[in-house]
């Protein structure tokens, strides 16, 4: 798909891989619509491109359908759905202080795996009602993963369930979505320079980046970005989740 023209909704787009996604697009000639909870965040990319921010819980029904309506308003039905709404927070399954509370499980659930999920549900319905383009394609999804999906950490149960679902979410939902000429594919990315990373002590992000086999490096949010724009341009990429990691494999901690 070519996406000059085409509206675009980037989640998480107020920050890290969300941002750099959203100039990405954004450069590339899309119209685009940031989802944030940050509304602030957001609002600053937005003046940045050109684009529109919109304040949304992506684990909320009602503030989903709300968001994806202001979109559509402003820029009509968005083709490019972009998932990178998400966190991280690490604890142990049971730590000093006993079992993890289930709902700090549960809410890592829903914010990256039924997250991503709501949006792609809504985001699918608007499509599937467009016309088609040459190619007969009506839309784009891409969810973001994690390497943690594969090769979770030591605290990290919550959050490597969660994008293990994100990952397996992805080939049923480009089945199902085929039929109407909607493609569906993930990103699983590795360490990369997002705000979580930035906090950490300078000699801590060289010991990360020490780790990646080649290059040995954080990863940019631009390079995600970068193959963001390629898979939606490549429309025989389907059903498929790409690692981005520098042939990153996480050890056990």
């Amino acid at each position: 798909m070519l996406i000059k023209g085409h509206a675009a909704i980037v989640t998480g787009g107020g920050s890290g891989l969300g941002a750099a996604t959203a100039r990405a697009l954004a450069g590339a000639g899309a119209k685009v619509a940031l989802l944030d909870i940050n509304d602030k965040a957001a609002d600053a990319v937005a003046a940045e491109i050109g684009g529109l921010a919109v304040r949304c819980n992506v684990a909320d029904a009602a503030s989903a359908e709300a968001a994806v309506g202001k979109a559509r308003a402003a820029h009509g039905a968005a083709r490019i759905l972009i998932n990178c709404a998400g966190i991280g927070p690490a604890a142990r399954i049971v730590g000093r202080d006993g079992p993890m509370a289930l709902d700090a499980f549960r809410q890592v659930i829903e914010i990256n795996l039924i997250g991503s999920f709501n949006l792609m549900r809504l985001a699918a319905a608007d499509m599937i009602g467009l016309e088609p383009l040459a190619d007969g394609e009506r839309g784009v999804i891409i969810s973001t993963a994690s390497v943690a999906a594969y090769e979770g950490q030591i605290g990290q149960a919550a959050y490597s369930a969660s994008k293990g679902g994100v990952v397996s979410l992805t080939l049923p939902a480009a089945r199902e979505l085929a039929q109407s000429g909607i493609r569906v594919n993930a990103i699983a990315p590795g360490i990369f320079l997002t705000p979580m990373l930035m906090g950490l002590p300078e000699e801590v992000r060289q010991s990360l980046a020490a780790s990646v086999p080649f290059p040995k490096v954080l990863g940019d949010p631009a390079q995600y970005a970068a193959l963001v724009l390629h898979i939606v341009e490549n429309r025989y990429l389907n059903g498929e989740v790409i690692r981005l990691d520098g042939a990153l494999r996480m050890a056990p901690k």
